[in-house]
């Protein structure tokens, strides 16, 4: 990264720290008492400055986004090898959504608990779990294998 580009993005990040930093000291100087009591003092000093968090947020992901892609197309062989992993991790997904079972939610004495009749949303909670597992497992795996080796080193 160029001096002129760095300098840039250090003032930028600069002058967001202070925006929030304003925000934090007129929150503080008003207290919570205040603004958990009275509605007004609330949306003049807090929604403020949660339209500003959730901005940044936006921001930050769609600036992640783009230059994930720039990177990605920058770099043929990081493209091919996300991919691949792409491909690995919708390979698991199809797998779990297989297992998964897609019957209604039952509580300890075997009634149907409130919203939890069978379909899709059980289904993929269901699928959501389970993929949760097999990517635990596969990191489990990995981590014990690269702690043997680093023993046997």
């Amino acid at each position: 990264m160029n001096k002129k580009l760095s300098k840039i993005l250090t003032l930028v990040t600069g002058l967001i720290g202070l925006v929030a930093f304003y925000f934090f000291i007129r929150i503080v100087m008003i207290g919570d008492d205040t603004i958990e009591t009275d509605a007004d003092v609330q949306a003049s000093i807090v929604s403020p400055f949660i339209s500003f968090a959730k901005f940044i947020l936006i921001a930050t992901g769609i600036l992640t986004v783009v230059f994930s892609f720039v990177n990605l197309v920058k770099n043929p062989q990081g493209l091919k090898r996300t991919l691949i992993g792409l491909g690995a991790l919708a390979v698991f997904l199809v797998i779990a959504y297989a297992v998964s079972p897609d019957g209604a939610v039952l509580d300890v004495s075997g009634r149907v608990l409130p919203d939890g009749e069978a379909g899709s949303i059980s289904k993929w909670v269901s699928t959501g779990i389970n993929f949760s597992f097999i990517l635990g497992a596969i990191g489990l795996v990995f981590f014990l294998l690269d702690f043997v080796k680093g023993l046997v080193k």
